[in-house]
């Protein structure tokens, strides 16, 4: 069965080559772009993902209350501490 599936995606990929090296210059270029676009796709959904996790992180950092705010600048508690000497 799985031979079957390999098979018939090769003869898929060798089909596209095939039309692609039928086609002009323009639209050979045309075909690229797309086909990069379309390859691009998980991609960019991965980008979105880790993008949305972020802000959210974001958003729960902001919204803590264990800080101080002075206009739009918050400052953790924790940054209140004085330093230790290194020596």
């Amino acid at each position: 069965m799985i031979e079957k599936v390999l098979a018939g995606a090769m003869l898929a990929v060798c089909v596209v080559m095939l039309l692609r090296l039928c086609l002009g210059f323009r639209a050979r270029l045309r075909f690229d772009d797309a086909m990069r676009s379309i390859a691009r796709l998980p991609m960019l959904a991965v980008h979105r993902v880790r993008a949305n996790r972020g802000a959210a992180e974001a958003i729960r950092r902001a919204k803590a209350t264990d800080g101080d705010w002075q206009g739009n600048v918050y400052t953790p508690k924790s940054f209140n501490k004085r330093p230790r000497k290194p020596h």
